[in-house]
């Protein structure tokens, strides 16, 4: 392989960046809260894979902040911006893991899936467990009760399992292509 250039690096993140947000307008929305089926998470996976972990954390934070303020990003406090955008979009950088490893963009797919989903859960028991039920006072600290577990497993599962298996079906049919950009 031959050096890649911080020009290359940076203007496919920019493209990476901009196509996930025009993505991010052609959506099917899933849960009455918020959620949605959508394709924003295959170009930020492809960065990951391509330019490694750091690189493809830092566009997912991108991303996800420019989604919350450019493509109708809705939330109950600024911690549920943070994790529900921010964080969530950054996790899925987590695909960086697996950079550059031959065929196997889907995994590295799946990885940033699933950490993308862990920060929904996350948010869904900390900041939406009141949709579900109060948490539990155990000694003064708010703990999850099975209720807020299964609702936020129910709901981000309602979205992040279609997306997750749209963003493996995509990125196993990407693998030639994407190992191919290096020849350019």
């Amino acid at each position: 392989m031959k050096k890649q250039s911080t020009t290359r690096m940076l203007a496919e993140g920019g493209l990476c960046i901009a196509l996930a947000l025009v993505l991010s307008y052609l959506k099917i929305p899933v849960a009455a809260l918020g959620g949605s089926i959508d394709f924003v998470m295959v170009p930020l996976i492809v960065y990951a894979y391509r330019w490694g972990l750091w690189k493809g954390l830092l566009a997912g934070l991108a991303f996800g902040t420019l989604k919350f303020f450019l493509a109708g990003g809705s939330a109950v406090n600024w911690q549920s911006m943070l994790l529900d955008y921010s964080v969530a979009y950054a996790f899925v950088g987590f695909a960086g893991l697996i950079c550059r490893k031959k065929k196997l963009l889907p995994l590295a797919a799946l990885i940033g899936c699933v950490a993308r989903f862990l920060v929904h859960f996350v948010s869904g028991i900390t900041i939406y467990a009141a949709y579900a039920e109060p948490t539990a006072d155990f000694f003064g600290l708010a703990v999850p009760t099975p209720g807020a577990l299964l609702f936020s497993l129910v709901y981000n599962g309602a979205y992040m399992l279609p997306n997750t298996i749209i963003a493996l079906i995509v990125c196993a049919l990407l693998i030639k292509p994407v190992e191919q950009l290096d020849r350019f």
